[in-house]
């Protein structure tokens, strides 16, 4: 059996090792306790010399995604793809003219939107990506990723991922970690673009999702997408997923808000083996955003407060990153 070390133990133990001295896998990555913590981890548990050293099986890495992974403000990038949906089948639904929350975004009302709250936007998601097929929606959510521009940086939403992290992954996967994505998103609107994107493959994303039902349809077999949510793949339900789809508990988590609180507990408190747990801190206005407690998107709060006291490292994107996105 690993040997057992607490949090904060396993923090300590990783800025005590020295620094590696192959080429740096994390150039994007400003020198200091964060990044050193990283690789001296990744090192901990692959050295097989070391009594932290965990098997290639065991070696499972979990990312959220939103925030995490690209950017998620000012509003979570599947939920600009639910507004252009509204918009788009509002000829076919008259109804939604006086008809809330959708009524608030055809009028652009943005304060009756959130006023609508969590409830309206899941009404939003599941009106807006139901009764088609899951191939179809794949092409739908590719389609409009394609075409659809982030309004500050007025580039495609694909573009507007964190190098470093991207850089993180890959050193993981070097290193013989599988690596998962485990988001609040909806599983099926991630799957068609992680691979291109992040190298990570469909079958290796857990994500939310709406129920879907068995039918032939043109004497083809097919599966439809219906209007009822089936999983909620965030908070307390990450583990639950984790669970689920990957079958293992992680060695390493990566989150940026309270939405991912639970999964870096599942992964670092109260297991075997030397751990990690992040959050991505948003702290750089000038080259990205700046939020944490005072957001609707994004909250990182109690986790922010957790994250000594539990040993997750605090990753400050002004500081520890020397770029954001990719160049």
């Amino acid at each position: 059996m690993m040997k057992s070390f607490a949090p904060g133990l396993a923090i300590a133990f990783v800025l005590a090792l020295p620094a590696l001295a192959d080429d740096d896998p994390l150039p994007s990555w400003n020198e200091g306790d964060t990044k050193r913590a990283i690789i001296a981890f990744v090192r901990g548990v692959t050295d097989k010399d070391s009594d932290t050293y965990v098997g290639e099986d065991a070696r499972i890495a979990t990312f959220d995604n939103d925030g995490t992974l690209w950017i998620e403000q000012p509003m979570y990038t599947q939920l600009a793809f639910a507004l252009d949906r509204v918009k788009e089948m509002a000829d076919d639904h008259p109804e939604w003219k006086t008809t809330q929350p959708f009524q608030a975004v055809l009028e652009g009302d943005m304060k009756a939107l959130g006023a609508a709250g969590e409830k309206g936007l899941l009404e939003l998601v599941a009106t807006t990506h139901a009764g088609m097929s899951t191939e179809r929606f794949a092409e739908i959510a590719s389609d409009w990723l394609a075409g659809a521009k982030h309004p500050k940086f007025d580039q495609p939403y694909t573009a507007l991922v964190y190098q470093p992290m991207l850089e993180l992954i890959e050193y993981l996967q070097d290193n013989d970690f599988e690596t998962f994505i485990v988001s609040g998103g909806g599983i099926e609107f991630m799957r068609p673009w992680t691979e291109e994107v992040y190298g990570i493959p469909p079958q290796q994303v857990v994500g939310s999702s709406i129920a879907t039902e068995f039918k032939m349809v043109d004497g083809k077999p097919a599966l439809m997408r219906t209007d009822k949510i089936d999983f909620i793949d965030d908070k307390a339900g990450k583990p639950v997923g984790i669970n689920a789809h990957i079958g293992h508990r992680p060695i390493a988590a990566f989150g940026n808000s309270d939405g991912d609180f639970e999964m870096l507990q599942y992964t670092t408190i109260g297991a075997d083996g030397l751990r990690l747990g992040a959050f991505v801190h948003h702290t750089d206005a000038e080259r990205e955003y700046a939020y944490d407690r005072e957001t609707h998107i994004g909250k990182l709060d109690k986790g922010l407060d957790a994250a000594a006291e539990n040993g997750w490292l605090l990753i400050d994107m002004k500081t520890d990153w020397k770029t954001i996105f990719p160049q």
